[in-house]
């Protein structure tokens, strides 16, 4: 090659080489954290792979058929030789990449420049995979979650649970997937709704698979969100970054006016808000220095970042506002050891902390704030921990590879100091209209106070496994075991602030109070009194897994994949006891892929199995801890000036409702025996094809079954018919824990003391008698896809999903109630809150259009797009049982509308369906971003405006869906109506914008 054709070659890689760090793959071999290379060359040949980056070597021999394939490669870009043909490609995580290697009698050194396919003919899967470098062009949240909704299939979940933005996949709960950095699970287990994070800045790729993957990994029913940190390599690299999102530049929120008279301010008649936003103000900034490099060249390698953060946001209700403060600095470290070819060791230290200062500021007049008034009240709540990972990965031979991980993951709960303490001997007191009486701390409803003798509250994950790849002619072998521990430690609570709950209500024109007619005067005020404690523990979650999976390509241009999975769970009380164990749950895999034409331009494929997700530890909290409540009316006369509680309370009102006792539930009664946890099963079916110019089209149909759904049940009423039928008249249903763990629809098989002698026998009650529905939940979608990867002009990325989720339970979370209880929700507590569950779920969106990309105008300047419009939500019209349900004596404690019995027109109490009171608007936003990326010394900046919701819409994205006004005004003839029905509660976020200033050298 003469000097003139070697430059342009340079030239050419150069460019190509820019292109490849914008991919974006849509191809995969399960979610971990490394890549492979296959393909082809010439029998019995070797083949050198070489790191471009760390200049590590490994040599294989293609067998027989000329095949050959290396597992466990770290992202980034290599060589890979043969016969005098050298080949250039980049590895991305989790993606399986395609190497032709012609041979030649007479060895040249061939150059292709570096390039993937989209279609990677050796999985039967298909996922997604995202750059570090496409994550900075695009316009979108510097956010995990955000990067997993560009994908199909992805939507934002309910903004009221867990941090808000969680994403659904597939129709499953935001609270059913799986977050994993370097191979590491680093789900929160506790309610599933957190994940040990990390610094933007320290993410080289993020790969997000909506379904579909193999046996080596379970333990979700959703997605997974898997990620390969930064790593240093044989070059010094470094930078720095800054990215602020200032008030200034901030669109306005929106008011919902309260058109409940009841809510009037008392002094000047004015109608307050459901929802008041205007004033909110946030500023955002976060600076990071991060560097890597070589300490020994070929050899030791490390890659460091600091983040620091001054996010600042003030919220502004009826009584007063909060401003906030989070400051704490975060980092991370990557250590990468490679004594020889052979072996590889790897360390990730991460610690991801949270600091807030709190300042509270009150309005004694009570009207709603625009602005801080006074001094503000100091608290400070902080969280957060530290994630350490350690990996060894042996190339032990030519055929086997073997890699060993470890970790731990430290959380701390998030804790309180401060001025929201105080007042913690306050109890909480309301007056009518819901407005908050006395010395305690408002903002924190109910105002639980903790067992200050025990630790600070936190989960703790201990996790290790084992992996083995083994080449074994036309099969590739893989097994495994995957073992963790996760443990939450729970101080116990008053559940309200000063022990006590107090409530003011006014009777109806009868003086009726809990039952009782003529308690007191006609339309008189009398007060409800709330209280309830539980005890400290720490619970433990043991899961374990083994596995053993096949890849076969001995049939031509076909790739057979067969996979076994057994996974086991053990859930534990705070005594150590295990109260629900399964073990050796049976998960196959199975799937196929035809390169239909040989040349990897088109590619069928289709994947079925089973996947289990565990029992999460909230339920061995809330199941198994001693809990006791009761709540009671009285009549009063006169309040206390500090406290707001009434006085002189008269005789207590009706029948007291009471609920345990505090003490610690026998395991062997709080679970159906026969209790199988949660499983899904999964079929899919698609096609990817290579078309003119670049472009990749697909489409993938998908359907989903949720199989023996768990949850609590918590009515005694079942269990007193079935002993009064079987004659057992000595029976007490208090001997049994006041919630059980069921697969709803199911017969429920329980240890009892039907005879009341002391003595637990295992009881089979039929599903006839605990009159729950099945648990179900349906998916079903078909998903078109077109893909053109950057070619170092301009980038498009395009989808439109069409989908329907249907079933009794959304999953893990009710974003209808906006309740958190993993596996404990109130959905199957009584057989009336089951009635007309049937129907569409919360993350139902029917259509689902997105677009993303990138153009470069020229060398320095590019520009960037991310849209997406959607059908709105389906929405319930929700109340509460009525005085008619046989279960109404345990229902009538729930004064949170929770069913789908409400109020028509009339005020009478019918049952309607989920998902049938109508849709939320469609909703689209539009985002857009332009960078200026001039070299400057020996590096390149980059200055980049983001903004996003660029034409400020702020469509509404949920709604409220209580009919009825009350528990206490919903009688036996008539109730009354919720008059801010189906009226705004969330909006689209208003438009912001976020300016860069980044150099790397």
């Amino acid at each position: 090659m003469d000097n003139k054709a070697l430059g342009h070659s340079v030239v050419r890689r150069t460019a190509v080489a820019i292109a490849a760090s914008l991919l974006v793959a849509s191809v995969s071999y399960a979610q971990q954290a490394e890549g492979s290379i296959y393909g082809k060359a010439a029998a019995g040949q070797k083949i050198t792979i070489t790191s471009v980056d760390t200049n590590s070597t490994r040599q294989i021999v293609a067998d027989a058929n000329g095949s050959f394939t290396q597992a466990k490669l770290p992202p980034g870009n290599y060589t890979v030789t043969s016969n005098g043909v050298t080949r250039e490609v980049t590895v991305a995580i989790g993606t399986g990449t395609q190497v032709i290697l012609a041979g030649s009698d007479t060895p040249q050194r061939v150059v292709i420049s570096r390039k993937r396919n989209p279609i990677d003919v050796s999985s039967v899967e298909t996922t997604t995979v995202f750059t570090a470098e496409q994550m900075r062009a695009l316009p979108v949240a510097r956010d995990v979650n955000a990067i997993a909704t560009l994908a199909p299939g992805v939507v934002k979940g309910d903004g009221d649970l867990g941090n808000g933005g969680l994403p659904a996949f597939a129709g499953a709960s935001v609270a059913e997937n799986g977050y994993y950095i370097n191979g590491f699970d680093v789900t929160n287990i506790r309610t599933f709704l957190s994940y040990a994070n990390l610094p933007f800045d320290a993410i080289g790729s993020q790969q997000v698979k909506v379904g579909g993957y193999g046996a080596e990994y379970g333990r979700s029913l959703g997605g997974v969100i898997s990620i390969s940190t930064k790593r240093g390599t044989n070059t010094w690299q470094g930078g720095a970054s800054l990215y602020w999102s200032p008030e200034a530049l901030q669109g306005r929120g929106r008011n919902v006016v309260d058109l409940d008279p009841a809510h009037n301010d008392q002094v000047t008649g004015e109608a307050g808000y459901t929802v008041y936003n205007r004033f909110n103000r946030d500023t955002d900034l976060t600076a990071n220095v991060y560097a890597g490099g070589p300490i020994i060249k070929d050899k030791l390698f490390v890659f460091g970042v600091i983040e620091g953060r001054r996010d600042s946001w003030d919220r502004f209700d009826q009584t007063g506002s909060t401003k906030n403060l989070s400051n704490q600095p975060n980092g991370m470290i990557k250590v990468d050891f490679t004594p020889n070819d052979a072996h590889r060791f790897e360390f990730t230290g991460i610690t991801n902390k949270t600091k807030r200062e709190v300042l509270d500021y009150t309005l004694p007049a009570g009207r709603y704030a625009t602005s801080h008034v006074g001094q503000g009240a100091a608290s400070t709540i902080t969280g957060g921990g530290h994630t350490l990972i350690a990996k060894y990965t042996g190339y032990l031979t030519d055929n086997l590879t073997l890699s060993v991980l470890g970790g731990k993951v430290e959380d701390m709960v998030t804790k309180t100091v401060g001025a929201r303490e105080q007042g913690q001997d306050c109890p909480v007191v309301y007056d009518l209209g819901l407005v908050p009486l006395g010395c305690w701390a408002f903002d924190n409803f109910p105002g639980s106070v903790r067992d200050f003798t025990r630790p600070d509250d936190k989960d703790t994950r201990k996790a290790f496994r084992v992996d083995a790849d083994y080449v074994l002619g036309n099969h590739t072998l893989r097994a495994g075991v995957d073992n963790q521990e996760f443990a939450s430690l729970a101080a116990g609570t008053l559940t309200y602030s000063g022990g006590v709950y107090w409530r003011y209500f006014q009777a109806n024109s009868a003086g009726t109070v809990n039952g009782v007619v003529g308690a007191v005067a006609p339309n008189g005020i009398y007060v409800r009194r709330r209280d309830g404690f539980s005890t400290s523990g720490e619970f433990k979650v043991e899961n374990k897994a083994y596995y053993l999976e096949d890849t076969y390509k001995g049939i031509k241009n076909v790739t057979l994949y067969g996979g076994l999975r057994w996974e086991s769970f053990d859930n534990k009380n705070g005594d150590g006891v295990s109260f629900v164990k399964a073990d050796n749950l049976f998960a196959p895999r199975l799937g196929a892929a035809w390169d239909v034409n040989g040349d990897a331009s088109m590619k069928v494929y289709a994947n079925a199995g089973r996947y289990y997700i565990p029992v999460a530890a909230n339920t061995n909290i809330r199941a198994t801890r001693g809990e006791a409540s009761s709540t009671r009316f009285f009549s009063f006369n006169g309040k206390d000036p500090r406290t707001g509680a009434p006085l002189n309370l008269g005789s207590e009102i009706g029948v007291a409702s009471i609920v345990g006792d505090g003490s610690l539930a026998d395991p062997a009664t709080i679970a159906d025996t026969n209790l199988q946890p949660m499983s899904q099963d999964e079929f899919i079916l698609g096609l990817q094809k290579n078309i003119a110019k670049g472009w990749t089209v697909g489409v993938k149909g998908t359907h989903r079954k949720v199989n023996n759904g768990m949850d609590d049940y918590c009515s005694h009423l079942a269990f007193e018919n079935y002993a009064e039928d079987k004659g057992f008249t000595n029976f007490d249903s208090g001997t049994m824990a006041g919630c059980i763990l069921v697969n709803p629809g199911q017969d429920v098989t329980l240890n009892v003391d039907l005879e009341n002698n002391g003595t637990l026998k295992p009881v089979t009650f039929p599903a006839s008698y605990i009159g729950l529905g099945q648990y179900t939940r349906k998916y079903d979608a078909i998903e078109f896809s077109a893909d053109r990867p950057f070619d170092g002009k301009w980038n498009l990325n395009a989808s439109y999903t069409w989908s329907r989720t249907k079933g009794t339970a959304e999953g893990y979370v009710n974003s209808v109630i906006n309740q958190e209880d993993a596996g404990v929700s109130q959905d199957f507590d009584f057989p009336s809150l089951d009635d007309g569950a049937d129907g569409y779920t919360s993350n139902d969106r029917t259509h689902v259009f997105k677009v993303y990309g990138n153009y470069m105008l020229n060398d320095t300047l590019r520009v960037g797009m991310n849209g997406t419009v959607s059908s709105g939500r389906p929405t319930s019209c929700i109340g509460f049982v009525p005085h008619t349900a046989a279960d109404y004596s345990d229902a009538r404690n729930y004064t949170t509308a929770s069913s789908y019995y409400c109020l028509n027109n009339q005020g009478q109490s019918v049952l309607g369906q989920r998902g049938t009171a109508g849709r939320t608007p469609w909703n689209g936003t539009l985002d857009m971003n332009v960078a200026y990326m001039p070299k400057l010394a020996k590096g390149r900046l980059t200055l980049q405006m983001d903004v996003f919701n660029v034409f400020d819409s702020q469509q509404v994205s949920e709604w409220n869906e209580t009919r009825d006004y009350s528990r206490a005004t919903t009688s036996a003839t008539e109730g009354k109506l919720n008059p801010n029905y189906q009226r705004p509660t969330q909006f689209q976020s208003p438009r912001t914008v976020r300016v860069t200033a980044r150099y790397e050298f």
